[in-house]
């Protein structure tokens, strides 16, 4: 039960299977591993994933409950599946997205709300990291031993729309899409007690995934967070330096962007002016602002929909998108972005591909490469490109050490700096779209911060208590993964992993 509720504040459950499973063991001390508690919870598993960082940690999804129509209980079993030394479950299962000292217990369980771009984590009460299962108050312990399982649970916003089914995500390894989501009471195993979130005053805990994109030419780049598309259209293809008139080429360019607000619902369009870190205030300031009004008077007229207004703002070098310290980064923080209301799908988008459409191993289609890393050699299988509802897609893919001896692949994070985020992750990867002349980017989980918004990678984290992730034994593989803007009219795409070479890849 979470600190601070009485009886009255844990969520009703239905009653536990009738035959009933082994007692719990007691905690165990850091100091003293011990053996873990049994597997408290026979349901059958409702998904599962691998841990990438921990092969032998499987983690299965065997109950997902909406209550009062608001509210979600996810109940996972953690299992160790293999014969080697127990392993501590609290640090891999924690939201490193978190400040450091909410990062411990099973703060890292949520749902992913594709419609809204939303990442969902469990609620956070005052004095505590999350409502959620803690290794001290629920008696869990801190490792698992081999052959033994551990039942955890997360009380966290439901997703919005009311769905049937929801893709749960975990620090742990791969999305788990389609899983589904029941309007019965949960039913916990003996000494599960869930908080109830309406007990007590509660923080939700979201992070807005925005996901990029850019022409191949390199003049623009898109995000999309599901409700605003903002258009960043290179400061240095549409004036000449230090100037405010525009080129001969930016009418094309800016043709693009009038066609999609032109196919946007809103009525309003937000012009932004901004520069790097060169020069003065006193300079980038009017500047910028001079660049966002000829950019406001240039797109106005090219707009056929009746009804719009424009603002045209500069910001100078307040807002950078990317890191000052490079040239590339320099490039792409001198930029005009346009903000407007997403367009409407040009077409319904086809159903999400059920679980058995969905390979969960590598397949004979010939989605493989090969490498070498510290001499040995590295081989790469995709295991598919899935769509999932509003316009997301989640790839998936395997890295296995082919050789006899240890190697280190560093190259999944080894991206370019304007692609880097808060940590390192395996953000090394570009899907491209070779008729529409765009590459899609792994998409962004934006963290609000006193000073502005940190971004963490939606994708594989290679950083932190998962420094190792990249560390390969003899024979070892390990499953990654990211997510992508994937529009509903694509069939495949040509992806391009760290070091591999580019396969054509279908969309399942």
């Amino acid at each position: 039960m979470a600190a601070g509720l009485s009886a009255c504040g844990v969520i009703p459950t239905a009653a536990p299977p009738a035959e009933p499973p082994p007692s719990r063991a007691p905690a165990v001390p850091p100091s003293s591993p011990g053996p873990s508690p049994g597997g408290l919870d026979g349901r059958p598993a409702l998904a599962e994933s691998r841990s990438t960082l921990t092969p032998d940690l499987k983690v299965e999804v065997v109950g997902l409950n909406r209550v009062k129509g608001k509210h979600l209980v996810a109940q996972l079993r953690l299992s160790h599946t293999g014969t080697g030394e127990h392993i501590p479950w609290t640090g891999e299962m924690g939201d490193s997205t978190r400040p450091l000292g909410q990062i411990r217990w099973a703060s890292g369980i949520g749902v992913l709300d594709e419609r809204a771009r939303a990442w969902i984590l469990p609620y956070k009460p005052a004095g505590s990291p999350c409502l959620c299962s803690d290794q001290d108050r629920d008696d869990l312990g801190y490792f698992i031993d081999a052959g033994r399982s551990i039942d955890v649970y997360a009380v966290l916003p439901a997703p919005s729309g009311d769905p049937d089914t929801a893709t749960v995500v975990t620090p742990l390894g791969p999305p788990m899409p389609d899983v589904p989501i029941s309007d019965e009471p949960p039913v916990t195993p003996p000494g599960m007690n869930v908080p109830d979130p309406d007990a007590e005053p509660v923080t939700t805990v979201t992070r807005r995934l925005v996901t990029p994109s850019q022409s191949l030419d390199r003049t623009e780049e898109t995000t999309d967070d599901g409700a605003d598309l903002s258009v960043s259209l290179s400061s240095d293809v549409l004036f000449a330096v230090n100037k405010a008139t525009l080129t001969g080429r930016a009418r094309t360019i800016l043709a693009r962007t009038a066609k999609l607000i032109d196919a946007s619902p809103g009525a309003a369009v937000r012009v932004a002016g901004h520069a790097d870190s060169s020069g003065t205030d006193a300079i980038n300031d009017p500047l910028s602002r001079r660049r966002a009004q000829a950019v406001r008077a240039a797109l106005s007229p090219l707009v056929t929909r009746q009804g719009i207004t424009f603002q045209a703002k500069g910001y100078g070098s307040r807002s950078p998108l990317y890191g000052n310290d490079t040239e590339e980064g320099k490039r792409r923080n001198r930029r005009v972005t346009v903000t407007f209301a997403k367009p409407r799908p040009a077409a319904p988008e086809p159903a999400t591909a059920s679980p058995a459409e969905t390979p969960e191993t590598p397949d004979e289609s010939g989605l493989t490469g090969t490498a070498t890393a510290d001499g040995q050699p590295i081989s790469l299988a995709v295991n598919g490109l899935r769509r999932l509802p509003g316009g997301l897609g989640l790839l998936t893919y395997t890295v296995t050490n082919e050789g006899d001896g240890e190697a280190w692949f560093n190259e999944l994070h080894l991206a370019k700096d304007w692609m880097s985020f808060k940590y390192q992750a395996a953000s090394n990867i570009t899907l491209t779209d070779e008729t529409a002349r765009r590459a899609y980017l792994p998409g962004r989980l934006q963290v609000p911060t006193g000073d502005g918004v940190d971004s963490y990678c939606a994708c594989t984290d290679v950083s932190g208590v998962r420094l190792a992730t990249e560390k390969f034994g003899p024979g070892q593989s390990r499953r990654f993964w990211g997510l992508f803007e994937l529009p509903a009219d694509a069939s495949a795409r040509t992806v391009k992993i760290a070091g591999f070479k580019e396969l054509q890849v279908p969309v399942r």
